[in-house]
């Protein structure tokens, strides 16, 4: 990725964070429909970027969203990994998190995810979640024409 496309990634990011009042990011894409390659991260610590820079479909609350192919979500991660998370996720000091599959313009793949998190314990209503998944289609939009 070009530091261009990687800036522009992580002011989108920025931009997605403020709306939905959270402090912690991260967007994945999928070359291959069986492991998630980090784009771009905010707020999430230095010591936590080798676990999140690779994940395979099904680990972790990303994963778990793509091979779902559904929003995960944790109401307190801080308390309850909810057999998704990975224990080294509660370094990120996120309590609420949500991750929602990215998913080709046709529908018919899972390219990416994107994830969002804040400190404090939240319930992401079924509003939020449809409004992540609508702006992960943002997203699908723009990589469609970088292929």
């Amino acid at each position: 990725m070009t530091e261009d496309l990687q800036t522009d990634a992580r002011e989108w990011l920025g931009r997605v964070l403020e709306d939905f009042g959270c402090q912690t990011g991260t967007l994945h894409r999928s070359p291959d429909g069986e492991w998630l390659e980090l784009v771009v991260a905010i707020g999430v610590p230095e010591s936590l970027m080798p676990a999140i820079s690779r994940i395979p479909f099904g680990k972790g609350i990303a994963g778990a969203a793509a091979a779902t192919r559904e929003p995960v979500e944790l109401c307190n991660l801080q308390q309850d990994l909810g057999g998704v998370a990975r224990e080294g996720a509660r370094q990120t000091k996120v309590a609420g998190s949500l991750a929602v599959p990215v998913f080709s313009p046709d529908g018919g793949r899972v390219i990416g995810t994107l994830g969002i998190g804040m400190p404090e314990p939240h319930d992401f209503s079924e509003a939020e979640k449809a409004r992540l998944a609508k702006v992960a289609e943002e997203v699908a939009g723009v990589w469609a024409h970088d292929d």
